[in-house]
């Protein structure tokens, strides 16, 4: 309900309650975010600042960027050096660990809901390989096909092959086989010992009340999503993973994530103390929005606001020009006079996470606010962007087979020096 992490010892205070924190106590003037819907009035997308207070998480600040880039020995990832991912929990914990010789290992995730994945679903896994490289460590991810039988109308045998098709695409992002463990829950639930007995120690520890606060489930909702944040829970602790860690539960967890899903790991966060667990730390990143604007996230149940990572260049530049979100005027007259707005504009939200090169992409920033380029022409600087991209990932996909995933998903030792 605070926000805050359990202490032993330490109740909050009355002056430590947020009315405002979690689901089911938004206010009309209020953002919403939670793990199943996100959404704002603003045209800019979501206040981070305010979530940052909301949730009780600290800012990315220039000096944990620089740090990280001292740690690591590389230069920041752009999605840090652009406020992309911009919200931590313990980051300088998990570095001072690292700078002692202590690993640490990577755990993300995907909800499968559908065969295709969009190009928001790759912001989470382009930046944990960029982490994974760098820092050389093992990654676990988990695909919640459970989760989406119980919230979506799917049948289980749909959302266990949306797992394995989305496993493709997160594949051909590059992970390095030796080192990734992909996992569907409805697979490594039945047969890892070890992974169920941390969900059941969990579940012990969350009350019906913790989680209808944290999560705004009624009564009506069914008991398998009362039970779910417990197995998305589980693989924070290196102990899910006896394969791996071969037992050890004092390997702290990253977690790179949308800080949508930050309610479960505060969840987690909280009763790992008491389990005898390390808290994992999280780095959260903010929403890809919508075509239509910054109000929402990018969904895959509504295909006019999503750029899939299945269509083709022709659908990808016609999404583009007739449903992206514009900050320019009216009239071209009106615009090369007053300019266009970038902190609106749907196009230019889509190359700051897409379009590496910063100079170039400040030139366009300045260049569409000052008027000298006008919004087609940005339209067709993000289709240029975008085209080569889904091409090459729809490329390297074609090559991810059956044997592929099946390594990938396969229970085993990883390499990792611990």
């Amino acid at each position: 309900m605070t926000g805050k992490d359990y202490k032993a010892g330490c109740p909050p205070s009355e002056n430590d309650f947020v009315h405002d924190n979690g689901p089911a106590a938004n206010t009309a003037d209020e953002d919403t975010v939670n793990p199943w819907n996100v959404s704002t009035t603003s045209a800019k997308g979501v206040d981070y600042d305010k979530l940052i207070v909301r949730f009780g998480s600290n800012k990315i600040d220039k000096e944990l960027v620089d740090r990280i880039e001292c740690v690591s020995g590389q230069k920041p990832h752009h999605f840090l050096r652009r406020g992309i991912f911009f919200s931590h929990r313990d980051m300088h914990q998990v570095l001072d660990a690292y700078e002692k010789q202590k690993s640490f290992y990577l755990y993300t995730g995907r909800g499968p809901s559908s065969e295709a994945m969009h190009v928001g679903h790759l912001i989470p896994f382009i930046f944990t390989k960029w982490l994974q490289d760098v820092f050389d460590i093992p990654l676990v991810i988990q695909m919640t096909d459970d989760e989406k039988y119980l919230w979506k109308d799917l049948t289980l045998e749909d959302c266990h092959r949306f797992a394995v098709e989305n496993a493709k695409d997160i594949i051909a992002c590059g992970f390095d086989v030796n080192k990734t463990f992909i996992f569907s829950d409805l697979d490594y639930m039945g047969s890892s010992l070890e992974f169920y007995r941390n969900v059941v120690k969990i579940q012990k520890h969350v009350t019906f009340n913790q989680v209808k606060g944290i999560f705004g489930f009624t009564d009506s909702d069914c008991i398998g999503k009362i039970s779910f944040p417990a197995i998305q829970a589980a693989p924070s602790f290196s102990s899910s993973f006896p394969q791996i860690f071969r037992g050890r539960k004092d390997v702290q967890c990253l977690i790179p994530c949308a800080i949508d899903q930050d309610p479960y790991f505060r969840m987690t966060r909280d009763v790992a103390p008491r389990i005898g667990h390390l808290k994992p730390a999280l780095l959260h990143s903010t929403f890809f929005p919508a075509l239509q604007g910054a109000q929402t996230k990018m969904s895959a149940s509504e295909p006019n606001s999503s750029i899939f990572l299945t269509d083709t260049p022709k659908q990808v530049k016609n999404k583009v020009n007739k449903y992206a979100f514009s900050g320019g005027k009216d009239t071209v007259e009106e615009h090369r006079k007053y300019g266009g707005n970038p902190d609106v504009d749907v196009s230019f939200m889509y190359l700051t996470f897409f379009l590496e090169d910063d100079e170039k992409l400040e030139k366009i920033r300045q260049d569409y606010a000052s008027g000298n380029l006008l919004t087609g022409e940005l339209k067709k600087i993000l289709i240029e962007t975008l085209q080569p991209m889904i091409a090459e990932h729809q490329e390297k996909r074609k090559k991810v087979t059956d044997e592929t995933v099946k390594q990938f998903m396969t229970p085993r030792p990883l390499k990792f020096n611990f």
